[in-house]
């Protein structure tokens, strides 16, 4: 037994882009300077319906909500799984601003006395500082729920009170994260993000004895990043109203036009944050030729990283605790985030040109994957009303990572590729996304002990002019991925899943967020006598793990995944006169359903969680480029 939610989702965007760029440079022969300014802002306006007309069939088959004395429309099982309506309009504006500037300096060697017959090449110098500011803002986020139950026998009272037909009526919906709340919210947030990066690197060239060039060459790196998270919830706290209609007449319709007073508490349930993080690194590395053949690149990286975030929870905020099932009461502090890590990460590759055509390459690298703001807030994080629910963890920590790569390509000619690789990772403290069950299901994420992937990878890329003079301009490519992974439950989640009451035993399973299979094919042709670009892209994602199994008031909640899909992209850029092109962009014209199902060996078929579709997306704009 677990439980489900059957929603059949449909979500509608209206987006409006639009941005500059303005570069500037100058350069002599050793030196080189250079200034970027880059502007993006976008607008999506988003309709998303969720409706659930299933669940009562799925509890009660030969369910008929036209029959008021049938079966799930008796007095004691009207309200049980009741068909539900889940509707949210949400605005959001997105801007980004960027300032870059960089340069590179030759530093000569007789400036440095050093002789033009010595192995040393001239040295090069270069940087790049950066600002950067980035800023969501949702002005208004409506969410508005209910749920309908149909016309029902009431036997009465008899004599006193004799048998009557109830009308169909709308009965508020309470999300189940805010159930405090009223069934309607005005959701106000804004996201303003500051970040500075600068980086300084020194290249020292040389000559091997054998007239191959190598190089060694170390530096900083710095990454400064402050965030501020703010969110105001209104709603009809205390508005128990209904609405009598049928359900082709949703009660969204008519509410606006209604007395149903907006207020903003109490309670007071938002949570704000001040969130920073800072990544410094030192790294020395060098590309040393062995033989003119074969190249030996290795390296460390000394690498820092704070986060901090500090949590101002309004009066009535309340979290949860790991390793809690109940909310708890949300003071100053308690979530708080201050996580610092030093890490050595050290790297080594080969690459071995075997032929003119063919070339092979090996590394081996030690990496890090950092927790995310999202990951460590106690924010109840929701996109859309009915939608999966996402619940920071304060004391997520960071993932060590190994990597492995051995890739093999084949050049036969200028424009074709055909190539292969094997990548395989081990991860110490692999993160990981858990259902959890706490009177409504939400997901979080959580170290896992560790884990590993393994992968292939085929590639096939080729210029059609090649081939055939007249397909000049046509290229064609596919690659396909396939992915193999696992971690290791914790073991008290081992326990649980193995208990006698539950019976649903595991040790391991596949890692959240990781396709057991990727697919991409793609056809492009650019017509330089025209100023032609068209291109057509079509994806495959395959089936992805993005909650793992759980136990919750002894019952068995299996995993959530959703299933495989096709994705077909095209774009269109056409010069119109010079320095203006016109582009036409559409995306997901396949518009297929998006899924995510209850999975698990323990009960037999799929169970279906969600579907929707995203709707075909257009765009058509205009791109202005000049140089001086």
């Amino acid at each position: 037994d677990f439980k489900t939610k059957l929603l059949d989702i449909t979500q509608g965007t209206q987006s409006v882009q639009w941005g500059a760029l303005g570069t500037f440079g100058i350069e002599s022969e050793n030196h080189k300077f250079g200034a970027t300014y880059l502007y993006t802002r976008s607008t999506d306006d988003t309709a998303t319906l969720a409706e659930d007309t299933r669940g009562k069939t799925y509890f009660f088959p030969g369910y008929d909500p036209n029959d008021p004395m049938g079966v799930g429309n008796q007095l004691a099982t009207q309200r049980a799984a009741p068909w539900s309506r889940l509707e949210t309009l949400t605005y959001t504006e997105r801007s980004t601003q960027s300032f870059i500037f960089n340069g590179q300096h030759t530093l000569q060697l007789d400036a440095l006395g050093v002789d033009e017959s010595s192995i040393f090449r001239a040295p090069t110098f270069d940087w790049v500082v950066s600002t950067n500011n980035a800023n969501l803002n949702q002005p208004d986020k409506t969410q508005f729920g209910a749920i309908w139950i149909p016309q029902t026998e009431n036997p009465g009272f008899p004599p006193f009170l004799p048998p009557f037909t109830q009308p169909a009526e709308w009965f508020p919906y309470k999300p189940d994260a805010n159930f405090t709340l009223g069934n309607v919210q005005h959701i106000y947030k804004t996201i303003d993000e500051q970040s500075t990066q600068y980086a300084l690197n020194l290249k020292l060239p040389f000559v091997q004895c054998t007239d191959d060039e190598g190089y060694v060459k170390f530096g900083y790196f710095n990454d400064s990043v402050d965030r501020t998270f703010n969110q105001d919830t209104y709603s009809n706290f205390t508005d128990n109203s209904s609405y009598q209609s049928g359900w082709d007449q949703p009660w969204s319709q008519v509410f606006p036009s209604q007395d149903h007073p907006i207020t903003g508490g109490p309670p007071f349930v938002d949570v704000d944050y001040d969130g920073n993080q800072n990544i410094s690194a030192f790294y020395l590395m060098g590309d040393v030729p062995l033989v003119t053949s074969l190249n030996l690149i290795a390296g460390v990286r000394f690498e820092s990283t704070e986060i901090g975030i500090v949590n101002i929870p309004e009066e009535d905020a309340t979290w949860f605790p790991p390793g809690t099932s109940a909310p708890v009461k949300l003071n100053r502090g308690d979530a708080d985030v201050n996580f610092s890590q030093d890490d050595v990460l050290p790297a080594v590759a080969l690459i071995w040109k075997v032929t003119d055509e063919v070339t092979f390459r090996g590394s081996y690298a030690q990496t890090v994957a950092r927790q995310t703001f999202k990951e460590l807030t106690p924010v109840i994080q929701q996109e859309f009303l009915g939608g999966p629910i996402f619940i920071g963890n304060p004391g997520l920590n960071m993932s060590s990572l190994e990597n492995y790569d051995v890739r093999l390509d084949y050049v036969p000619s200028e424009g074709s590729l055909i190539s292969g690789s094997i990548f395989h990772k081990t991860i110490q403290g692999p993160i990981e996304y858990v259902q959890r069950v706490a009177g409504f299901n939400y997901t979080t994420a959580v170290n896992y002990p560790d884990g590993k992937l393994t992968g292939v990878e085929l590639e096939i890329r080729q210029k059609m002019g090649q081939l055939w003079e007249p397909l000049e301009g046509l290229s064609l490519g596919a690659n396909a991925t396939w992915i193999d992974s696992q971690v290791t439950l914790p073991e008290d989640e081992s326990l649980a899943l193995n208990q006698p009451n539950i019976q649903a035993p595991m040790t391991t399973r596949q890692m959240t967020g990781t396709p057991d299979s990727l697919y991409n094919l793609y056809a492009m042709f650019d017509s330089k006598e025209t100023g032609t670009q068209v291109g057509l892209f079509y994806t495959i994602v395959g089936d992805a793990l993005i909650a793992g199994a759980t136990v919750s008031d002894s019952n068995f909640v299996p995993s959530v995944y959703s299933t495989s899909r096709g994705t077909l992209n095209f774009t269109l850029t056409q010069e119109i006169v010079e320095h203006l092109k016109v582009f036409f962009q559409a995306k997901n014209l396949t518009n297929s359903s998006i899924q995510t199902v209850y999975r698990s060996d323990y009960i037999g078929e799929d169970v279906l969680n969600t579907s929707y579709t995203e709707g075909i997306d257009f765009a058509v704009g205009l791109t202005l480029q000049f140089s001086f």
